[in-house]
């Protein structure tokens, strides 16, 4: 009897020690020839012998079960996360088990540009890692009604920035968090407007800032820029501003803006028309944002470019045009 007991200790002794190693043994993983890592999705509810299959499915060279008794055993099956993973060459069981535990899921990202516009940020999701674009095919309407902004025009209304998304996740969470960011900051500078601004609306303000991103050569001007902008509106003088008339052409621009552009009216042509165009022309970062709402103490009515970047304010006409000679012309 005493023989069988110790027999039966040795047993398992040895098979915690096994245990112990196999839980810290790198996983043996069967990997695809043109990836580094493997995929694993753990659905919402799935069980722990669920979990354990996908990851053998996906090409981790274990017996699933062994994985479920070892999860189970160490108590932490049942607080395991949904979400996308990758497990990796060197990872072990108990590895994997803190990753699913911890939901540190394999993240992607995306960059969204200041002063790009809608067209350039729907192209970026399509191309963008691992998103799954659930938007393709959808015009604008139907794609701010999915995202929650039904009848709300989609030009400006997501905030450049990078963002974070774990793989396989759908593009219109990514723009729903975009367009919840701008809304944030536009909210957030709106508050610190300026109390003479002649801005009426925080969609005003949006508007102008798109403007203020696309004029803005040299972030040293950008408050100056907004100030000219902020002076006209004030005394009714058209903004006569090169950014939103190209934006009025559309795909017809070439690069090269024409005297009968200028002259040619549309909705979003400055020089025809009084006021500020319809809606943005580009997503402002949070810069331009307060630079509209806050603009610099100026008188100028008028800025040239000067041809490194920055810009030549002046407060007359004849002032502007003789900057327009120097820097534009060279006489």
């Amino acid at each position: 009897m005493k023989r069988l007991l110790l027999s039966a200790l040795l047993v398992a002794l040895l098979a915690a020690a096994w245990g112990t190693w196999w839980w810290h043994k790198p996983l043996t993983l069967r990997l695809p020839a043109d990836q580094g890592v493997l995929d694993v999705l753990v659905p919402p509810g799935t069980s722990g012998a669920g979990i354990a299959r996908a990851l053998v499915d996906a090409g981790v060279d274990s017996p699933a079960w062994l994985l479920q008794v070892a999860w189970r055993i160490s108590g932490a099956a049942t607080r395991i996360k949904a979400g996308s993973y990758e497990i990796a060459p060197g990872d072990t069981p108990a590895s994997v088990l803190a990753m699913l535990v911890r939901g540190e899921q394999a993240l992607r990202q995306v960059t969204l540009v200041e002063g790009w516009t809608f067209r350039q940020v729907r192209a970026a999701l399509q191309s963008a890692e691992h998103l799954q674009d659930d938007l393709k095919g959808l015009g604008n309407d139907a794609l701010m009604a999915r995202i929650g902004l039904a009848g709300v025009h989609p030009e400006g209304r997501f905030f450049p920035d990078t963002y974070r998304y774990p793989k396989r996740s759908p593009a219109s969470a990514v723009l729903r968090q975009a367009a919840q960011a701008m809304q944030q900051q536009l909210d957030t500078a709106w508050a610190q407007r300026a109390p003479d601004t002649p801005l009426k609306t925080p969609t005003e303000a949006l508007i102008l800032a798109s403007i203020v991103e696309k004029e803005t050569g040299q972030a040293s001007d950008r408050g100056q820029v907004a100030g000219v902008f902020s002076n006209r509106l004030r005394i009714g003088m058209r903004l006569q501003t090169d950014p939103s008339v190209i934006y009025g052409l559309g795909e017809r621009f070439d690069g090269n803006l024409r005297r009968r552009d200028l002259e040619a009216d549309t909705p979003y042509n400055s020089y025809t028309r009084a006021g500020l165009p319809p809606t943005p022309i580009a997503m402002p970062g949070k810069a331009a944002l307060l630079a509209a709402v806050r603009p610099a103490n100026t008188q100028a009515l008028y800025f040239v470019a000067r041809g490194d970047g920055s810009s030549q304010f002046s407060a007359t006409l004849d002032d502007h045009n003789r900057a327009v000679r120097e820097f534009q012309l060279k006489r």
